[in-house]
């Protein structure tokens, strides 16, 4: 078995190769000017690889993995694991209005075509309730942030209410608090564009209380500005989040900061500085698993 790293991920690689004790060897990426990559792998490779890299800004990322998958099968590679702790194309599971690709089912398709195994962190998934579903191969295995989020936050807060910014965080926030003891509440969100929402907040005590925003992803960072102004009309100070996945597109981080927001924490899912909750142990022990 052999980590093929590349060099935006390297050292969640690295901690992930160390817990699994196995070797690491680092992929060879070049951009030429005109945009097109080049990839260069070990020239020799074990029959199995697992390629790890997160999928955030992706584009470019995709095609680069097809590129390596590819190869690593030229090498000698039989089976390839991708370890993509952020997946993307993932919203995308139906065709709002005529004509629309549907990507979630075509990257999907794409994915199941080049690795054996697929391993995702809390993917953004709507109306479906297996990964499965979008990659249709036997090990599309979707993992859950929620017991390293639940002990990180315990290492900071003696109780605390965590909040869900709208319906779909609820999965996430009901098993963080029931594991921890802390108390939650979901608001209710309406999202009228890219960066405009509208929430209500549930009929609960927020005052003199610490609360954390707890969600699955973070883009332009305007469903947790609002959550936090809103909070602030309820009487409440100390307010906190944390995020799975810390995409923070454009002024999304010091949008959410202004909003008063004290502390912004994230999973390494994403290389960020709010990346400070480590899931290596979490991807190991899954590898364990199906190797």
């Amino acid at each position: 078995m052999l980590i093929l790293a590349f060099p935006d991920y390297l050292g969640q690689a690295q901690r992930l190769a160390t817990r699994l004790d196995v070797p690491l060897a680092e992929a060879v990426l070049h951009h030429f000017p005109d945009g097109e990559s080049l990839i260069r792998l070990p020239p020799s490779l074990p029959e199995h690889v697992i390629v790890c890299r997160s999928l955030n800004q992706p584009n470019d990322k995709l095609i680069e993995l097809l590129l390596c998958a590819t190869t690593a099968r030229e090498l000698g590679a039989k089976r390839l694991t991708l370890v993509a702790p952020y997946l993307s194309y993932m919203r995308q599971d139906i065709a709002n209005q005529p004509g629309e690709a549907v990507s979630q089912r075509i990257i999907g398709k794409l994915l199941a075509n080049l690795f054996d195994d697929v391993l995702t962190v809390d993917p953004h998934l709507h109306r479906i309730s297996s990964l499965t579903q979008a990659i249709p191969i036997k090990n599309a295995i979707s993992l859950t942030a929620a017991n390293e989020i639940g002990t990180f936050l315990q290492q900071q807060f003696k109780h605390a209410v965590l909040l869900g910014p709208d319906s779909e965080s609820e999965q996430w926030v009901a098993a963080i608090a029931s594991n921890i003891g802390f108390d939650y509440a979901i608001a209710d969100k309406n999202r009228l564009g890219d960066k405009q929402v509208e929430m209500t907040l549930p009929d609960s005590d927020f005052c003199n209380r610490p609360v954390i925003i707890i969600d699955d992803m973070a883009s332009t960072g305007r469903t947790l500005a609002k959550a936090a102004g809103l909070l602030q009309t309820k009487g409440c100070k100390d307010i906190y989040t944390v995020v799975t996945h810390a995409l923070f597109c454009d002024d999304a981080y010091g949008h959410i900061l202004k909003a008063g927001i004290k502390t912004i924490w994230s999973t390494d899912s994403i290389d960020h500085p709010s990346s400070c909750i480590k899931l290596d142990a979490l991807l190991a022990d899954a590898i364990k698993e199906i190797a």
